[in-house]
């Protein structure tokens, strides 16, 4: 990967190279400092019009968003004590206090050193892990990738928030509608109702774009209309000094660390992060009683640790094709519209690209300071916008993208429909990403479950008898899936 450096280099030094790691980090900071939209959305409105890009920038451009609009949310949660993304809620609990006592810049200058720190460190734990685990699976065959793919089915269980049970069944509508259209290997039309649009399969960029973006548009019109807190005074980010920091260092490093850690483990999360490193940092700091109360250790354990999950979540996702939360699903799903597979042949196969991909996402890490401190003062204004007008933009750029990518308006209907269907299906209790992550996977899922049958003369027990990494996977998938079930077991148990 090393010698196709100068090649990445020159891909992010080109107009474009540059235009989409600046343009994509800002639209990132404000699209996460606007409340409601969270990144997964602002990923999934900016999609559809990176198919019209090449692949490398198109990627960057993408990840800038995600980037971005992770440390884009700790404005909101500073200034109108509202998470503009949902990894910035722990922000809330010091960032706003501190704010409203007159250092609302002094606040937003902690944020955004801890998250640079935590981006910074996160990409070199992409740069170094990915590769790496990448290399241990090189070697499989559709059998082991088959036995691979349900282990990483089995993170459907882990993003499954509420009902394990109803994130299983969303990732199964998920795998029915990959199944739609041509059969891998007899070319045979399934559940096309002779109707030649779903020849090809149902759009992928419209069921994303509409189960998460559109359905949320849905969610939020149907919700009562929020009062958003008053937005404190604001004069531009102050950021701490040296001497602030004395005594302050071990609790970022401890940060960055649960942080990175988490970020690798599928389902887990910058939420999950944020919050668990808040609970650290509150047990072990020296100024453990000053939280909650506009402490700067509060907001240094909850910004380092969410922005360190970005890089750790890609990790997974890219070496071995396995999403861990909704967001890295939305980043899987754009790399096979790009004609990118992701797993264990990634790195090989597309050096230049990987090598472009992993330093543009140090540069965005490191462009999060500068356009930060532009981009905050601008960005407070914005909060004020009403969300009838916001959820209204949100709509016509779906649209519009959507559109564009292939000029066909059948997507726009698979669109709206997926849209409906999400926001249905949300009303009730049930996840998005497993429905993703089971149109993404099932595939995959498919073509090696059907080429692993052929080599073994149809024998599914052959998986495992004669192939020992296979049956090591399935066994981690099995016991993934049972952990849920012996939680619930214990805790009855617990109760009685």
């Amino acid at each position: 990967m090393l010698s196709a450096l100068p090649d990445a280099i020159g891909i992010l030094l080109s107009f474009e190279g540059l235009s989409v790691l600046v343009l994509g980090t800002v639209l990132g900071i404000v699209l996460g400092a606007m409340p409601g939209i969270g990144s997964t959305v602002a990923v999934a409105i900016v999609l559809p019009f990176t198919l019209t890009m090449s692949q490398a920038p198109a990627i960057i451009l993408l990840l800038a968003v995600y980037a971005g609009s992770v440390y884009g949310g700790s404005i909101a949660a500073i200034l109108i004590n509202t998470p503009g993304t949902p990894q910035s809620a722990a922000t809330c609990l010091d960032g706003y206090p501190m704010a409203k006592r007159g250092d609302a810049g002094l606040a937003l200058g902690w944020a955004t050193i801890a998250s640079v720190i935590g981006g910074l460190a996160s990409a070199v734990v992409l740069i170094f892990a990915a590769p790496q685990l990448a290399a241990v699976a090189l070697e499989f065959g559709p059998i082991e990738t088959f036995a691979l793919i349900l282990l990483g089915m089995t993170c459907i269980v882990s993003v499954s928030t509420g009902s394990v049970v109803k994130g299983l069944m969303a990732g199964m509508i998920g795998i029915f509608l990959s199944t739609v259209g041509g059969d891998p290997i007899l070319g045979e039309m399934r559940f096309t109702f002779d109707n030649w649009q779903l020849f090809a399969g149902f759009n992928l960029l419209a069921v994303v774009i509409g189960v998460f973006a559109l359905s949320e548009v849905f969610v939020r019109a149907s919700a009562p209309v929020s009062k958003v807190s008053e937005l404190v005074a604001f004069k531009g980010i102050v950021l701490p000094g040296w001497s602030l920091w004395k005594g302050r260092l071990r609790n970022l490093g401890k940060s960055v660390l649960i942080g990175n850690v988490i970020g690798v483990l599928p389902g887990t999360g910058a939420a999950t992060a944020a919050f668990i490193s808040y609970a650290e940092g509150r047990r072990s700091s020296p100024n453990r009683e000053r939280f909650g109360k506009g402490e700067p250790d509060g907001i240094v354990s909850s910004e380092a640790a969410n922005n360190a999950v970005t890089g750790g979540a890609l990790v997974p996702t890219m070496a071995l094709g396995i999403p861990g939360d909704a967001i890295t699903a939305v980043m899987l799903a754009t790399l096979t519209l790009h004609g990118i597979t992701p797993g264990p042949k990634l790195v090989d196969d597309n050096p230049t690209l990987i090598a472009a991909i992993f330093a543009g996402f140090f540069i965005i890490n490191l462009l999060l300071l500068p356009l930060g401190m532009l981009l905050s003062r601008v960005a407070a204004p914005i909060l004020r916008v009403r969300e009838a007008f916001m959820m209204t933009a949100i709509v016509i750029l779906c649209a519009l993208g959507i559109y564009f990518v292939r000029g066909n308006p059948f997507d726009l209907l698979v669109m709206g429909g997926a849209g409906l269907v999400g926001f249905l299906l949300r009303r009730q209790g049930f996840p998005m990403a497993p429905l993703v992550i089971g149109m993404v996977l099932g595939p995959t899922l498919e073509l090696t479950l059907r080429q692993g049958l052929i080599l073994t003369d149809g024998s599914f027990l052959a998986f495992f008898t004669g192939h020992p990494i296979a049956l090591v996977l399935a066994l981690a998938a099995l016991l993934a899936l049972s952990l849920p079930l012996l939680r619930v077991l214990r805790a009855g148990k617990t109760h009685e």
